[in-house]
């Protein structure tokens, strides 16, 4: 073999080892990134099904003061509906979150 053919056997060799090592440390990072995302989207909910839980507290006890200070005034139909999603929001997130125990 010339010298010619030996350097390009060695820029050839040495370029795909260049590549499998940034290769391999890319898929390293991308695995410990996939690690992570479970547990952050985990956190996310809780927190949203909390706000949800508060959110919903905060409505009840409201209606709860606009019947006691006027029991024969109907719920607002926005509001009714209003609650209805959110019970069924919080409802959903428990079954996301009994899921992702």
């Amino acid at each position: 073999m010339s010298n010619s053919d030996y350097l390009i056997q060695a820029t050839v060799k040495k370029i795909s080892e260049k590549l499998n090592n940034t290769f391999i440390g890319k898929v390293e990072e991308a695995a410990n990134a996939a690690q992570e995302v479970p547990e952050m989207i985990k956190k996310e909910i809780e927190n949203l099904k909390d706000e949800i839980i508060q959110e919903a507290k905060r409505l009840e006890e409201i209606e709860s003061d606009d019947n006691f200070r006027d029991p024969k005034t109907s719920l607002n139909p926005k509001l009714e509906k209003s609650l209805e999603k959110i019970e069924s929001i919080r409802t959903y997130l428990e079954n996301l979150n009994e899921l992702l125990d």
